[in-house]
């Protein structure tokens, strides 16, 4: 049988209390979902999933290991984009496994095809530090990769975006070390995809400071949670965890416009089974309910 068809069919047999059709928030903001739990399903079926949650579009993994490979992309984006439109979704922010221009990457291969394809902005992929190292030597050695790359993006018309991570040893991490390169270039060209979670781990009290001394560079605005286990980080619905939903209208106060992307790390499982598939179907409504509560919109 057509995969899409059973796909559809597993849907409409997965009914629960929520309504089947999530509204979409009526914002000047896109909001997408980030796809990697879903790893496995076809394009078809992750626009079905998103659209039926009330998405306006997706972010999706392209990079090793992702819903296509790097050398896959000159062949394998333009469906992807495609399945995506014929659900009214766009493909909102490609994540990608790029820091560099370099041929290892294919930088130039994958961001031209984006774009060409009306990707508009891309998740770099991370640089870390060595501890063993000087830091603030390491931070300056990036900088000519960051040019070169900002540079191609602006040829190209992508912009590139970086986002902070928690971590003994993740550039971005305190937010302020690759602030210090991104104040450099007008927001357009470098911005940050803002995570309140990592921001919030990293800075504790202190994460309403970093917010606001980047809230002129955030390119996109990543929603997620997160409770402590111990000394272990542990991602919950948004909601549920240490994240302040008072940070929501913050960001909508400042009169930020740009897209707005739902994580939901926390959910694990094959979603090709269908009992799973009910269990994410249900996260994503859910946690968009709750989402549209913090920015004010519900």
């Amino acid at each position: 049988m057509n995969t899409r068809r059973t796909f559809l069919r597993n849907l409409s047999s997965l009914a629960f209390t929520a309504p089947l059709m999530a509204e979409t928030p009526k914002s000047k903001n896109t909001v997408c979902f980030f796809t990697k739990h879903l790893q496995g399903l076809s394009f078809d079926d992750i626009a079905s999933l998103g659209a039926e949650a009330g998405f306006n579009g997706v972010e999706s993994p392209i990079r090793p290991k992702g819903h296509i490979e790097p050398e896959k992309v000159a062949d394998e984006l333009p469906k992807f984009v495609e399945a995506l439109k014929k659900q009214g979704l766009e493909m909102t922010i490609m994540t990608s496994g790029i820091n560099e221009v370099s041929k290892e990457q294919r930088t130039e291969e994958v961001l031209r095809t984006a774009a060409k394809l009306g990707v508009k902005r891309f998740r770099m992929n991370y640089y870390k530090y060595d501890l063993k190292q000087p830091i603030w030597e390491q931070l300056q050695a990036v900088r000519p990769k960051i040019k070169d790359l900002v540079a191609l993006c602006k040829e190209i018309g992508i912009q590139p975006m970086f986002q902070n991570h928690s971590g003994k040893d993740y550039f971005g991490a305190p937010v302020w070390d690759i602030f210090s390169i991104m104040r450099e270039y007008p927001a357009a060209d470098f911005s940050f995809a803002y995570d309140i979670l990592h921001s919030t781990c990293e800075g504790g009290l202190s994460w309403p400071l970093e917010f606001n001394l980047v809230k002129d560079h955030i390119g996109a605005a990543y929603f997620k949670d997160f409770k402590w286990d111990g000394r272990k980080l542990v991602t919950v619905p948004i909601g549920e965890g240490q994240v302040d939903p008072a940070y929501g209208k913050m960001l909508m106060k400042t009169g930020y416009s740009g897209p707005i992307s739902l994580h939901l790390e926390y959910l694990k499982g094959d979603p090709k089974d269908p009992a799973v598939l009910k269990e994410f179907r249900e996260a994503h409504v859910r946690d968009m309910k709750t989402l549209s509560g913090w920015l004010g919109w519900a």
